[in-house]
Order: C-alpha cells, then structure tokens, then sequence
C-alpha cells in the first residue's frame, strides 16, 4: 500500500508541475491573443443597438482571468497527473519503479494522442466565446465522443504493439500496425457531426489561437511524461529492490564447501 501511494503522490507532483508550466506558457504567449481578440471586441460590436451593451458585459476583468487561467491549468495537471499514475500502475503493477523513463515517455504520448491530438484533428480549439450558447450540448457531446473514439485507438494499437513485440515481430511491423490503427480510428472521428457554429474570427488569429493550443497541450504532455519519469528514477535508485537502470538486483552467493580435514 505504501508504494502505491508513493505512486500516487509522484503523478500529483509531476501533475502540478506540468499545470503550472502549461499555464504559464500559455499566460505569456497565448493570453495576448486573447487580449488582443477582446480589445477588437467592442469595435465589431459598436454598430449594434446600445441595448445589447450589457449583454456583454465583463463579470471579471482581464487580470482576474490571467489568474483563474494559471489555477485551472494547475488543478487540470494535478488531477490528470493522479489518473496518470493510476494508469501507470494498471499497466505496470506488477514492478511500478522499473524502467520508469521510458515507461512514463511512452505512457505520456500515448495520453497526448488519445486525450488530445486525435480529437484536436477533427474538432480543432476555436477562442473562447466562439459558438452558439446552444449547441453548447451538442458540442460537448460530440468532443466526448471523440475522445472516447480516440482512446480506443490508442489502447488497441498499444496493446497490439505488446502483442506483436511478444511474437518476436520487428519494429517496421509493430509501427506500421500501430499507424494503421491509428489511422483507422482517425477515420473513425470523422463519423461524428461536424461542429454547427460558423467562425467569425480572423483567419489568421484563429490559426494562431490552434497553433498555441497545440503547443502548450504538448507542453503540458511532456512536462507531465518528464516529471514522473525523473521522480521514478530517483525512486528506483532509493530502493535497494532495484537496481539504478530499473532491473532487479541478484545477489549472487558462493557455494559453501565443507571444512577439510588434514
């Protein structure tokens, strides 16, 4: 119980680590865009009947959401850092310290892909206040259902790859499996309804809102992935159990021969 513990407590610390320097990433490069979006706000707007001033209205100021940005994205990393170690330790019950680099590498991108990058391909991040208020439903639903669609994918290709490299078969044929089921569960998406909000935002500023989103979804994937890998790595060296590349110590004892008699 006391290693599982342990266990869980290095995915919150690697969790939080990766929430705050996702958050802060996104604080100095993405939140200028949003500024500079709500700034041009009220120029699209000025045309509009006065009545609708209020309607618009900001309930906290820019500041106040700076923050609340770097809270969320720190209690998001600590709650997906504590599933991440309860993954980990499904998968890997059995010796949880061993190989700890690569197991949490692989383990992180496989996460990125399934939580994130499938879905992203079919429904890309738009700015906040983009979208009907009623397809909100609709909308979350469909996000869902991606998420779901992607996550298979990504657990049967991982568990053909481990199928596949128990046979004896050669990377070309675990990684050309792997992509063809990725591939087919990428197909798959595009089974879902299209999103069923117009974009009136810029072209150049909604492509640069994505590109941001991916960059610091992917820095909070690795900076997760990194954290709990260097944490098992120094719990595998603290544990006399094991040794420092994550293998088991053997000690090895001389064969005791019996006293001769002169």
């Amino acid at each position: 119980m006391s290693s599982v513990m342990r266990l869980l407590g290095r995915g919150v610390a690697a969790g939080t680590v990766a929430g705050l320097l996702s958050g802060g990433f996104s604080w100095f490069l993405v939140e200028p865009l949003m500024d500079r979006a709500v700034r041009r706000e009220p120029a699209r707007e000025v045309t509009g009947p006065p009545a609708d001033a209020g309607q618009h209205a900001e309930i906290f100021s820019r500041a106040t959401q700076h923050a609340g940005l770097l809270v969320a994205t720190t209690v998001t990393g600590l709650a997906l850092g504590l599933l991440f170690a309860v993954v980990h330790l499904l998968l890997h019950r059995r010796a949880p310290d061993t190989e700890a680099w690569r197991r949490a590498l692989r383990l992180a991108a496989a996460g990125f892909t399934g939580v994130w990058l499938l879905p992203f391909v079919r429904y890309p991040s738009n700015p906040p206040g983009v979208g009907d208020p009623g397809t909100v439903g609709l909308r979350t639903q469909a996000w869902l259902g991606a998420i779901a669609i992607s996550l298979i994918g990504v657990v049967l290709a991982w568990a053909l790859h481990d199928h596949l490299a128990r046979r004896g078969h050669g990377a070309p044929a675990r990684q050309l499996c792997v992509a063809g089921v990725l591939g087919a569960a990428t197909a798959a998406l595009f089974a879902l309804p299209d999103n069923p909000d117009a974009l009136a935002v810029p072209a150049g500023e909604l492509w640069d809102f994505r590109l941001w989103s991916v960059a610091t979804a992917l820095v909070l994937w690795a900076a997760l992935g990194t954290a709990f890998g260097l944490l098992g790595e120094r719990a595998a060296r603290r544990s006399p159990r094991t040794a420092p590349h994550g293998g088991s110590v053997r000690v090895r004892t001389a064969p005791i021969e019996p006293p001769t008699l002169i």
